[in-house]
């Protein structure tokens, strides 16, 4: 569901109270780490050695700083073996070298450490995990770089500007695989030990967080496209499901290298699943949570594609070239956000991508106002992780796609290609790519960075348009009303009005330059519908009154955007019967899920109409009902209509149908609910009937849905639905 106005939520972080942060100047270059690590998972512990070869940046340098956290230190050592001075304290390794070295000259030294007792049953510690074995996987050893980890399990100079060559070298338990960055040169066994070694090489430079280790009894199926290597690791006990996820890698590691005008860049491509959800790209590794592994009947609600895509798109931003520091890290999340779009509009065309898109920006607008808003270019955080939130992700990939409106396709994918190969395997920064699109397109978008990436929020309009008939004018007056007070611009860009007469349809392009605008265009004809932003392009909040004639007419006829938006805003017109009748067409005839799906929601008694994460299956069923007025369009009337629509084809559809129903609270449709959750064949569609049944308010209900919430399910959204319902009807007891 869409369009909310916000501002009524208050921030609650101060975002500009944060410490502002710059990148570190450093003396040397890492150019290489060898690291060797044995595991003792008895006693959680490791051994490790690495060899660091470092390239001076300055004459005359005599101490080596390196990251160092966790482990303790016991030798650092020359080339040649002699033994070599430094310090170990508040997670600094300080070396001195044995002779101090010139700028451009090298130097290796070996660092030997150890760690005991790192405990983490859930795997979510920096560095080293060792994850004890479950119902859901089996024991497992886990390196996490991310964002700062690499110095948890390596000394290292921590930070994403410095790029390096890397060798791993795990020895494991006999029954383990041990994955790394690169390609795998040698396994060796040990069998008085009973242990495996592992050496992988990452011969291409990157950045420490990019560094990863995994092992475990892990199965693993061999893929390819063309001669890269691509390869599927999970736990057994997934063996049946996991190809459901992956089976599309190859053809989106293609889709993505057509996309940016740059074949795949590493030696390999592995994913592997560990404990938990989401993903993490590693270089040549992606690490993806073990829940984005589903049934077959869970594709319809919990496909995988998009994930695979957006950890995929990593290789290139964020792996091949990375953010020079974490102020800028929409190079990395704004554009593997942004591939998700890509994809979709590659396997189902523009107005799915619309909803797609749409989706992301309403999530933005979410965080906006109930967090903060801030430029997406920021350097203000206590930990990097901060820096990795909606604007980065979402709002991002929606200024990403006003960068390829703006600029044109051909312009766009040429700047993707110019500022992939000429940073390749190297740091990057705002900057850099801005010089790009210089470089490859000539168009200078100075403007549009200044106020879409170095300054927060985004536009609000409040759009009104008049025809004289005397004149035959058509008379626009656009003004933004954003509280410019904490540094949102007055923004300037373009935007296209839409003109539909009885003739036929017509675009306007127009330049917004400043608050207010006045536009005027011959029309000879009173206009059946017009549309501020045809084509969805802009990031915006807006306010546009309209007549219900007119809202009826878009409803039927404009695009999948324009349709959501013209139901949306029939909510206060409630009491014309023709809009509930249109509502009802809609919801019935409509050729796209999404219009069917809003109006049903609105049908069924929701008034605050906004994306709320659920097309990915985390359905939020507390907020969903806040927004809950039954007192509008819903009555009992509907009931079979209702009931009809609960066969839709598509889940999401049937779920709001559930969900309307539901809204009625009647004892009477707990056995049609019940019926449903046994005979639909999506998760989605079975929670928000088990929802329902705990909305009706019998307390007998209790003991189905206490069988429905032992039932396994994608993301749990069988027991979470259950555990909502059973809570809703103690609510109804107490009451």
């Amino acid at each position: 569901m869409l369009f909310l106005c916000l501002a009524s939520f208050a921030q609650e972080t101060d975002i500009f109270s944060r410490p502002l942060q710059s990148e570190p100047s450093r003396k040397f270059d890492a150019v290489h780490y060898r690291i060797s690590l044995r595991f003792h998972e008895e006693e959680n512990a490791f051994d490790g050695e690495t060899s660091v070869t470092i390239k001076s940046l300055q004459d005359g340098l005599q101490k080596c700083v390196l990251d160092a956290m966790t482990y303790t230190v016991t030798s650092v050592k020359s080339r040649g073996g002699q033994p070599l001075d430094f310090e170990h304290r508040d997670g600094k390794l300080i070396i001195t070298l044995s002779q101090a070295i010139d700028y451009g000259s090298s130097v290796s030294f070996t660092i030997s450490y150890h760690a005991k007792d790192l405990t983490d049953p859930r795997g979510r510690i920096k560095g080293i995990s060792f994850v004890d074995e479950s119902s859901d996987n089996p024991a497992l050893i886990i390196a996490r770089s991310f964002p700062n980890g690499a110095r948890h399990w390596f000394p290292c100079y921590d930070h994403p500007s410095d790029k390096a060559t890397q060798e791993v070298i795990a020895t494991v338990p006999a029954g383990y695989r041990a994955l790394a960055n690169g390609k795998l040169v040698d396994v060796t066994g040990d069998l008085e030990n009973k242990t495996r070694t592992f050496h992988w090489s990452q011969e291409h430079p990157h950045s420490t967080y990019l560094s990863t280790l995994v092992a475990g009894p892990y199965v693993v199926i061999e893929d390819s496209l063309g001669p890269l290597p691509i390869n599927y690791w999970f736990h057994k006990q997934d063996e049946k499901d996991a190809m459901n996820s992956f089976h599309r890698t190859p053809e989106i590691i293609a889709f993505l290298g057509r996309e940016y005008g740059y074949d795949y860049p590493w030696e390999k491509y592995d994913q592997i699943t560990v404990p938990g959800g989401g993903g993490a790209e590693c270089t040549s590794a992606t690490l993806l949570g073990q829940n984005m592994i589903h049934d077959t009947r869970g594709e319809q609600d919990f496909s995988s594609h998009w994930l695979i895509c957006h950890e995929a798109a990593h290789q290139w931003w964020g792996d091949l070239v990375t953010c020079r520091d974490w102020g800028h890290t929409w190079i990395n999340e704004s554009f593997g956000t942004y591939s998700e779009v890509q994809l979709v509009l590659h396997d189902s065309g523009e107005e799915e991508a619309a909803v797609n898109l749409l989706g992301k920006k309403n999530q933005y607008l979410y965080e906006a106002y109930t967090r903060y808003m801030r430029p997406i270019v920021s350097h203000r955080w206590e930990d990097p992780g901060q820096n990795f939130d909606r604007h980065t992700y979402q709002k991002g990939s929606a200024v990403i796609h006003m960068m390829r409106w703006i600029l044109g396709e051909t312009p766009f994918h040429s700047t993707l290609s110019h500022f992939l190969h000429k940073h390749a395997f190297q740091p990057a920064d705002t900057h850099d790519f801005l010089t790009a699109i210089k470089d490859a397109t000539g168009q200078n978008l100075d403007w549009f960075f200044d106020q879409w990436l170095l300054s927060p929020g985004h536009p609000i309009f409040d759009v009104s348009h008049t025809w004289d008939e005397d004149t035959r004018r058509l008379k626009w007056r656009i003004v933004q009303t954003q509280d410019t007070s904490r540094g949102i611009p007055i923004f300037r860009t373009p935007v296209i009005l839409g003109i539909v007469t009885p003739e036929g349809r017509r675009s306007e392009k127009a330049w917004i330059e400043k608050q207010t605008e006045v536009f005027e265009f011959g029309c000879e004809q009173k206009p059946l519908m017009v549309r501020f932003d045809e084509g969805n392009n802009l990031l915006k909040e807006w306010t546009f009154v309209k007549s219900v004639d007119e809202l009826l007419y878009q409803l039927e006829f404009d695009d999948v955007i324009g349709r959501m938006w013209a139901a949306s805003q029939l909510i206060p017109h409630h009491a014309d019967t023709r809009a509930r009748a249109a509502l009802i067409e809609r919801a019935q005839e409509d050729s796209h899920w999404a219009v069917r799906r809003d109006t049903l929601y609105i049908l069924g008694g929701y008034q605050g109409v906004t994306q709320m994460d659920y097309d990915r299956g985390n359905i939020p069923w507390t907020r969903l009902n806040e927004g809950f007025d039954p007192g509008r369009f819903l009555s009992e009337d509907l009931i079979d209509f209702l009931k009809q629509r609960d066969e839709d084809s598509n889940s999401k559809v049937r779920a709001a149908a559930l969900w309307g129903l539901g809204n009625l609270r009647k004892k009477a449709l707990i056995p049609y609910f019940q019926e449903r959750f046994q005979q639909d064949d999506s998760y989605r569609a079975q929670a928000a009937a088990l929802v329902a049944v705990g909305k009706s308010g019998d307390p007998a209900a209790a003991s189905w849905l206490e069988k429905a919430r032992r039932i396994e399910s994608p993301t749990d959204i069988l027991r979470r639905a259950s555990d909502w319902a059973l809570e809703e009807l103690k609510r109804g007891t107490r009451q």
